[in-house]
């Protein structure tokens, strides 16, 4: 009888130490694969500084974070940054310069403090915009508000921004729908089209997200992660880019 009552605790117990081992290896895997990121975020600095002083007939700028500086891709073109600048040479035919002004890690104070000024020294015919995600660690809804507002209050017409993209649980997807609320209001104000990277980013599903779609560190995006976020941004650009056949 002793043995029959003990096996089913024996069993559960397993299950236990079975499941916190799982989770003590996925932290582990996690903070080694962000350290291993981290170890690269200069590599993709200077990528994009050395692209940014390529001749292009069209100038596509970007402000944002870490998304757009492609960590998290095989390589730094593959970003959603670099797909987007293929994407538009192969619809207009015409060669494009690249200047990524994005900022690992930035917020939206970031993006005001650092990048902001750079963009008013450059004359872009595409800009987009994705920023804000940062945010959400410590979201203050009046800051954002404000923060974005100034933001947006000083980008050319014609930019294109992005709302942030699915975090899919837990009080950090609630904080993101909040900051999309504004960032769609905001964006109405000022006239600038929405690249839908919430709607497109939440269809994934966690799951898929999890298994097929994320780097190393358990967080941004890889290659697969970014085509989606690309995704959000063609349509819109689609509709804002002439095409080839404009330039005859």
């Amino acid at each position: 009888m002793l043995t029959r009552l003990l096996l089913p605790i024996v069993g559960v117990a397993a299950i236990v130490g079975g499941a916190a081992l799982a989770r003590t290896a996925i932290r582990r895997r996690r903070t080694a694969g962000a350290e291993r990121l981290a170890s690269t975020l200069h590599l993709n600095a200077r990528w994009w500084r050395d692209t940014g002083m390529e001749h292009g007939e069209l100038l596509y700028v970007a402000v944002g974070d870490s998304a757009a500086q492609g960590v998290g891709a095989s390589l730094p073109g593959r970003s959603y940054v670099g797909l987007i600048a293929r994407h538009l040479r192969d619809r207009t035919g015409r060669s494009v310069r690249v200047v990524n002004l994005s900022v690992s890690g930035a917020r939206l104070r970031e993006a005001l403090e650092i990048q902001l000024p750079l963009l008013r020294e450059l004359q872009p015919d595409i800009l987009t915009v994705a920023v804000g995600a940062n945010d959400i660690a410590t979201f203050d809804i009046e800051r954002f508000e404000r923060e974005l507002g100034e933001l947006y209050s000083a980008l050319p017409p014609g930019a294109v921004v992005a709302d942030l993209p699915s975090f899919y649980v837990g009080a950090a997807e609630k904080k993101v729908r909040l900051a999309n609320a504004i960032v769609r209001r905001l964006a109405r104000q000022h006239g600038f089209e929405v690249a839908a990277l919430h709607a497109a980013t939440t269809r994934q599903g966690v799951a898929r997200y999890a298994l097929n779609q994320v780097a190393a560190d358990f967080f941004h995006p890889n290659d697969r992660g970014y085509r989606v976020w690309a995704s959000a941004f063609l349509p819109v650009l689609d509709r804002v880019v002439p095409d080839t056949n404009s330039h005859g």
